[in-house]
């Protein structure tokens, strides 16, 4: 199950009006619950093999092969704009250790350009840009822990 087959799966709880749906495959369990107010709350569990923690987040952070795209969100500037982390995980600004950067302070960047990499459950994650710009600053230092939402990147818009 990919990250827009769950959107869909919340965006229809929410709409039926279902206060809870559990769907269990082979290597995941994802469990839908809605209030009145249609919250959801979407908690993600590994494979039953090893026991591993429970994550919580909204959307649920899937591990994916294809690029994710990042967040953005305005900042109080009218030209800057931040990509936020989609998932949580551990960022990374290469693809591996002796690679370059993907980007860096002043590097041009157009909408789906790849900026870094997230790690969640032992995925790699590509994460693309949403905006086109030029890289104000990198707001996460390399091989660091990262939450769902957080800010990554300062791009000034083109």
């Amino acid at each position: 199950m990919n990250l827009t087959q769950i959107q869909d799966l919340i965006k229809f709880v929410a709409k039926s009006g279902v206060s809870e749906v559990e769907i269990e495959q082979k290597d995941f369990k994802i469990t839908i619950k809605a209030n009145g107010k249609a919250k959801q709350e979407v908690i993600q569990v590994a494979s039953p093999i090893v026991a591993a923690p429970v994550v919580s987040a909204t959307p649920a952070p899937v591990p994916a092969v294809a690029a994710a795209p990042a967040a953005v969100a305005e900042v109080k500037n009218d030209t800057l704009v931040e990509i936020k982390s989609p998932m949580i995980g551990t960022f990374y600004r290469s693809s591996g250790p002796d690679k370059p950067s993907f980007v860096e302070v002043g590097s041009e960047i157009k909408v789906g350009d790849r900026v870094c990499i997230v790690e969640a459950m032992k995925l790699f994650n590509e994460i693309e840009s949403e905006v086109s710009g030029r890289i104000v600053k990198v707001l996460v230092n390399d091989s660091t822990p990262i939450e769902f939402d957080q800010p990554l990147f300062l791009v000034e818009l083109a």
